[in-house]
């Protein structure tokens, strides 16, 4: 006989086949005698490849299965029905032992075979085959670190909350501990789709902890979006990346905290150069603003949206301050658990210099843009005002970068800009710089030389306690 599959011809023995194969029995019977004992096959799952390992088992011949070919050939079994009750020990029996007693017992296997699968849809999904790579892969990166037995990608840093934590005893090291995160790589090389039921299988599970998912998500927007650690490409599939950057918003932790600061701005900064949705850039706002004192000024840098004039997204920065304040003014009573697990040592007070360091650095950065409008700059440095800090230097840095990138502004708006910086706090160095400062109002110069000159007094008597009351007020802190 002759069997046509898709554009190549099989010249088999009926017997064989027929022993086996229900459809081709099936197929066969109702081949009228014109056509002879030809006949066509156009939609087998796998295609010809497919269908020559299962002529092959029926011909007796050794079948080599693999995690790359085992799908196919289960799904092209099941269309040619070698089921048990045709023959016992036929092809849908066998492949189903070596799926339960290798397949899905190895880590890296379960992971190609779920690869397979979607080119196999709808077949491995109602087959269930998918289903069981999803718990096997589950199951195993939920188990306990100690009993992870087989080999792994891991090419990065240990995740924060591991290091340092490998116990010693006697200087005597014990053997290299598996990481929490052993996972997270080879997962990387599963696409969006897959991946998402992966993760939302590994969390169903319940074991994995919010931190070790956070690295999980950063680790694949790393490696699957073009230059996401520095900025995202420009030349890039805008529908294929965009769904990325949802999916990962959408799998996030729930728990407060646990994803690093820095991947969340990242996060932000990809959300808005591929225009995403705006319940997922509302939703990474309200996430990052609760872990503001984590961020670096670098992490703030982001592009502003085309066809605005400034370099960066100022407003976006303005809208992550006003929450985080909106945030910590709320959580004030209940001390420093608005941070989460990834910050316990910052209180309220704490966190507030951290962000307000922060901005003063920010600020710094944006002056140099000449089209960065003062209010912008100003409402900026107003929404922290209220935030007690040790030093003004780095706002006077700021204010200063600004009145030397923009020298046509109005005296009103030097005396405006200037009102954002508290003299008092100003070191003795920036004191020196800001009265030969020809920039700054001269009304800010003489009362930089009026508290150094206090400064200088209270020093001298090495107390404050004998001063009168109306200077000491003027001291920082003083009263």
């Amino acid at each position: 006989m002759v069997v046509n599959v898709g554009d190549v011809k099989f010249y088999l023995h009926k017997f064989p086949l027929l022993s086996k194969s229900a459809r081709l029995q099936k197929l066969v019977a109702a081949t009228n005698d014109a056509n002879g004992d030809e006949i066509h096959i156009q939609d087998i799952p796998g295609g010809p490849a497919a269908f020559e390992v299962c002529a092959k088992f029926c011909y007796g011949m050794t079948v080599t299965l693999n995690a790359y070919n085992v799908v196919a050939a289960r799904c092209a079994a099941e269309y040619l029905e070698m089921y048990e009750t045709v023959e016992k020990g036929n092809l849908i029996y066998k492949i189903d032992v070596f799926l339960n007693s290798s397949i899905f017992r190895s880590w890296k296997d379960s992971i190609i075979v779920l690869q397979t699968t979607k080119s196999l849809l709808p077949w491995s999904e109602e087959l269930k085959v998918v289903s069981h790579c999803l718990d096997s892969i589950a199951s195993k990166a939920s188990i306990d670190t100690s009993k992870v037995e087989w080999s792994y990608t891991y090419n990065r840093k240990k995740i924060a909350s591991e290091n340092g934590n490998s116990p010693q005893w006697n200087d005597a090291r014990k053997p290299q501990m598996v990481p929490k995160d052993w996972w997270v790589e080879d997962l990387c090389e599963l696409p969006i789709d897959l991946y998402k039921r992966v993760i939302v299988t590994i969390k169903t599970k319940g074991r994995v902890s919010g931190d070790v998912i956070g690295e999980a998500l950063n680790a694949y927007t790393l490696r699957r979006l073009p230059g996401f650690s520095k900025g995202v490409n420009q030349n890039i599939d805008f529908v294929k990346y965009l769904s990325l950057v949802e999916t990962i918003v959408w799998l996030l932790p729930t728990e407060k905290g646990v994803v690093s600061c820095s991947f969340l701005l990242r996060l932000l900064r990809a959300a808005i150069f591929l225009d995403c949705g705006e319940t997922e850039r509302n939703e990474l706002m309200r996430t990052i603003a609760q872990q503001l004192p984590e961020a670096t000024m670098n992490d703030l840098l982001i592009r502003a949206p085309p066809g605005e004039a400034t370099v960066y997204d100022v407003d976006m920065v303005q809208n992550l301050v006003e929450e985080f304040v909106t945030h910590s003014s709320q959580t004030e009573p209940v001390g420093n658990e608005f941070l989460g697990s990834r910050s316990p040592k910052f209180g309220p007070d704490a966190s507030k210099v951290l962000v307000a360091k922060l901005i003063d650095c920010y600020l710094a950065e944006i002056a140099r843009d000449p089209n960065l409008h003062l209010s912008k700059f100003v409402n900026l440095g107003e929404t922290i005002a209220s935030f007690s800090r040790p030093s003004h230097d780095g706002l006077y840095r700021a204010i200063d970068m600004y009145l030397k990138e923009h020298p046509g502004i109005s005296k009103s708006e030097r005396k405006r800009i200037c009102k954002l910086m508290d003299c008092r706090k100003l070191s003795a160095e920036a004191c020196m710089h800001a009265v030969q400062n020809e920039r700054l109002p001269l009304r800010v110069v003489v009362q930089v030389l009026f508290f150094e000159q206090v400064r200088a007094t209270a020093s001298a008597e090495n107390s404050t306690s004998d001063l009168p009351g109306s200077i000491r007020a003027l001291l920082p802190g003083g009263s």
